[in-house]
């Protein structure tokens, strides 16, 4: 047996679920801090501060279930592939687009139900609205984990096909461009969600307001991991059968590092411009249509960064197809 090769395979299994553990644990410690915190500025309001913590904290083990679900689909493969030293190399590809997403998500995941927590303490009446849109912003945060593992099937079964170094890095920058792109739009979303759900401990006579503009948001700042998702199905969709199958590899390794950098940058500033336009709302929630507008078009000129990065992965891509 090639030693190398099973270090690589069960490796890969072995930390995709440990590197979720690690987001998820340090996400729901945060979370079980802020509510402690929140119960001693307000014990009266103990009912809805442990509901917001718990809801919190079992979303945010969203990414550690489907850590769980890898795994068991990679151990459960009825021939290791003994042979084929970069098949299981390849499977790097799959920690890459679970576990750094699972990672930042479950990290991220804890900022909302903080806010939540400190918010029901502020305004115990109105603790469902803020764990409404607490739900409603935290399930929009595990997109990119839902995302990454589609990339991880789509993976798994190149896997077996993976014969070459060139095949490898391919699938390995499939996984890593969709990896790296969950950094700032997670982050950026998280921004967003946390601000949302202060909103309420502000004003909670803004709650209508915020509710109806959190999902053009949301969705403004993941439209970067769209565009990651796009390159990572270009990719997998690449073949190797070219004149020069290394060169072609190294590209689209290449081009997975350009879009997903391009989207961190821009996925953080659009949160932040969210945030800002939330937390205004809640100050003043007869100006949000004002507002609201203001905000996005400030968003949809910072995701022309995103768009440029998209452009030049495409013709990375595509230079060495011939």
């Amino acid at each position: 047996m090639d030693y190398s090769t099973a270090f690589f395979h069960y490796g890969t299994i072995a930390l995709i679920v440990a590197v979720n553990a690690i987001g998820s644990g340090i996400g729901g410690g945060l979370i079980s801090n802020a509510a402690l915190t929140a119960l001693n500025q307000q014990p009266n309001a103990h009912e809805s501060i442990g509901q917001a913590s718990f809801l919190g904290i079992a979303l945010i083990e969203t990414a550690s279930i489907i850590s769980l679900t890898m795994a068991f689909l990679l151990l459960s493969r009825n021939t290791f592939l003994e042979n084929s030293y970069y098949a299981h190399l390849s499977e790097l590809g799959i920690l890459c687009a679970l576990g750094i997403t699972g990672l930042v998500t479950g990290i991220a995941s804890s900022i909302p139900a903080r806010a939540a927590c400190y918010s029901s303490a502020r305004q115990p009446f109105s603790s469902q609205k803020i764990r409404v849109l607490m739900l409603l912003t935290q399930s929009l945060m595990q997109t990119p984990v839902i995302l990454g593992f589609i990339i991880a099937l789509l993976i798994n079964y190149q896997v077996p096909y993976a014969t070459t170094l060139a095949d490898a890095l391919r699938l390995i920058a499939s996984g890593l461009c969709i990896g790296i792109a969950s950094i700032g739009p997670s982050y950026g979303l998280a921004l967003f969600s946390g601000q949302v759900c202060t909103g309420i401990g502000i004003n909670r006579n803004a709650y209508h307001s915020l509710l109806s503009s959190t999902p053009i948001n949301a969705a403004i700042i993941e439209s970067p991991l769209i565009f990651s998702l796009l390159v990572s199905f270009l990719i997998l969709r690449t073949s190797t059968k070219t004149t020069d199958p290394l060169l072609l590899g190294l590209t689209c390794l290449a081009a997975a590092l350009c879009m997903g950098f391009s989207t961190i940058g821009t996925g953080i500033s659009s949160g932040r411009i969210a945030a800002s336009s939330s937390k205004q709302i809640a100050l003043t929630p007869h100006h949000a249509s004002l507002l609201s507008k203001t905000g996005l078009f400030a968003q949809a000129l910072i995701e022309t960064s995103a768009i440029y990065g998209l452009v030049i992965a495409i013709f990375l891509i595509t230079t060495h197809l011939t």
